[in-house]
C-alpha cells in the first residue's frame, strides 16, 4: 500500500474517498434502502425520474410529473425484473432499475383487485414486444415503442382496455420544450398527435399507488 507522501496528498486522498463514499451511498445504500421497504408483486407498474438530459427533463416538463419513465415488474427463476421500453424492449433486474432513478426514488401502483386476474396475459403481451426499438418521436404506432406505450398496449391487448388517457403533444406544456421535441422530432412539433405519457398512465382508473409516498 502506498501512503501519501505530503500533506496535499493526504488531503486529495480524503477527498477521492469522500467521493467515492457519496457514490456508493447514492448508486447502491440509497436504493437498496428504499427497494427494502417495497414488496414486490407481478404486474406492479413502477415509476422512476431518469438521470437529467434534455429528453427527461421534456418529458417531465411537458407532461407536469416527476415520472420520466416506467415499467413492470415480473418473476422470473426466482428473480424480480423490470420489463421496460429503454434503448429497446427488455428486461432489466429490479435492484438495478432502482439505481438508475435519480435518488433511488421510485413509485409504485398496483392494479386494484377486480384487474388482478389479467396478470399473466399482461405479462405475455409484454413479452411480445421485447426487442422492438425504443421511440424517440412517441407515437403509436407498432415499429418502435416508448415507456409508457409498451405499458398501455400490453394492457390493451390482454384485456380489450385503455389504462389512462392519450393526450395530444399541444394540450401540455410543450411550448418550453419546443427546440427538444425539434431535436428528436426532426420537424415542427406534432401538436395533435396523442400521447400516453408515464403521468397519465399513473392516473390510469385500474391501479392504485402503493408506493412511494415521498415522490
Amino acid at each position: 500500500m502506498i501512503l501519501p507522501k505530503s500533506k496535499w496528498g493526504w488531503i486529495r486522498a480524503a477527498a477521492l474517498t469522500g467521493i467515492l463514499a457519496a457514490l456508493l451511498v447514492y448508486f447502491y445504500l440509497i436504493p437498496a434502502v428504499r427497494l427494502a421497504g417495497y414488496a414486490p408483486q407481478e404486474g406492479d407498474i413502477i415509476f422512476q425520474s431518469l438521470p437529467h438530459v434534455d429528453l427527461v427533463d421534456a418529458i417531465e416538463g411537458i407532461t407536469g410529473s416527476p415520472y420520466s419513465h416506467c415499467g413492470v415488474v415480473a418473476k422470473e427463476n426466482g428473480t424480480w425484473l423490470v420489463i421496460e421500453s429503454i434503448f429497446d424492449v427488455h428486461e432489466t433486474p429490479l435492484a438495478s432499475w432502482a439505481r438508475r432513478g435519480r435518488w433511488g426514488r421510485f413509485a409504485v401502483y398496483r392494479l386494484k383487485p377486480e384487474y388482478r386476474s389479467h396478470i399473466p396475459e399482461f405479462i405475455e403481451e409484454l413479452h411480445a414486444f421485447l426487442g422492438l426499438p425504443y421511440d424517440y418521436r412517441y407515437r403509436m404506432d407498432d415499429e418502435s415503442i416508448y415507456c409508457s406505450e409498451l405499458v398501455w398496449k400490453a394492457w390493451k391487448n390482454a384485456t380489450g382496455e385503455e389504462l389512462g388517457t392519450l393526450v395530444k403533444l399541444g394540450d401540455m406544456n410543450w411550448k418550453p420544450f419546443e427546440q427538444t421535441i425539434r431535436k428528436y422530432e426532426d420537424g415542427p412539433p406534432p401538436l395533435d398527435r396523442g400521447i400516453i405519457s408515464p403521468r397519465r398512465l399513473s392516473e390510469a382508473k385500474q391501479i392504485e399507488k402503493v408506493y412511494g409516498g415521498d415522490f
